[in-house]
């Protein structure tokens, strides 16, 4: 039966295609550790208070990469190039989704809109890592091998999103309402095709490893675009609306060392 947990536990069984999945994984999370990065020291001086969460969000995000690079390792395994096809956050920064890179590069001050850019996206990417996370938590949190992982990078991603509600939240509240909801909107309808296309990308790479036929690839891509037919029309809703979460400050602290889950 194709199902969410059989066709993960193909993946995780195959050598090739776990390492692909980890490879596009580390990749992805190591990208929003510099991004959340360098957003942290270029805050400008009246969000000052923001800037260790999002340092904070940098260093979960870095550590979710040393998390895949990990279970790699234990298997003896080693990165393989990500697929441009595959690269989620890159695809979303040539669209124009969130703070251009070369923005970033430049040592000067975001302004207050730079921030609403920022938290938008991340609201709609963290939505998306949180339900994904989820799902696997959902089946595989007692597995022996990746068990421990998805439980801590799951927390995490809950985490990040209570966050972004309550920071976008905040700045509704200061004045910035229809600025954040415009953003919201664009980054959700932008996003959710960005991921239909990465979707059917490592669906098809990882199609080509295992060997499926090509009733089953077919079968998988309908469900890709159905899932997109449902999110164009309604589901990029849950992207965009906003509530105080019962997690408060969710970033306030310090990470969680991925020691802890070694």
């Amino acid at each position: 039966m194709l199902s969410a947990r059989s066709l993960f536990q193909e993946i995780l069984d195959n050598d090739a295609s776990f390492r692909l999945f980890c490879s596009v994984a580390a990749g992805g999370e190591s990208q929003g550790g510099w991004e959340n990065g360098r957003i942290a020291a270029l805050v400008p001086p009246g969000e000052r208070d923001l800037a260790p969460k999002i340092a904070r969000h940098g260093a979960d995000e870095d550590k979710h990469g040393r998390i895949f690079d990990a279970l790699l390792k234990r298997r003896g395994l080693t990165p393989v190039p990500v697929p441009p096809d595959t690269d989620y956050t890159m695809l979303l920064e040539r669209h124009g989704i969130g703070l251009a890179h070369e923005r970033l590069r430049v040592d000067r001050p975001l302004t207050t809109a730079d921030i609403v850019t920022y938290l938008a996206h991340s609201r709609v990417t963290e939505q998306r890592a949180s339900e994904q996370m989820d799902l696997l938590r959902r089946h595989f949190a007692d597995h022996p091998e990746v068990g421990r992982a998805v439980h801590m990078i799951s927390g995490d991603e809950d985490n990040h999103l209570a966050y972004c509600h309550e920071e976008l939240l905040r700045l509704a509240a200061a004045g910035h309402g229809r600025a954040i909801q415009r953003t919201l909107r664009a980054c959700a309808l932008a996003e959710i095709r960005i991921y239909r296309d990465v979707s059917l990308a490592v669906m098809a790479h990882m199609g080509r490893i295992l060997g499926w036929p090509r009733a089953r690839s077919a079968l998988l891509a309908l469900g890709i675009h159905a899932v997109y037919a449902y999110e164009r029309i309604l589901g990029w809703r849950r992207m965009v609306s906003l509530r105080m979460p019962e997690r408060r400050n969710a970033l306030g602290g310090p990470a969680t060392p991925a020691a802890e889950y070694a």
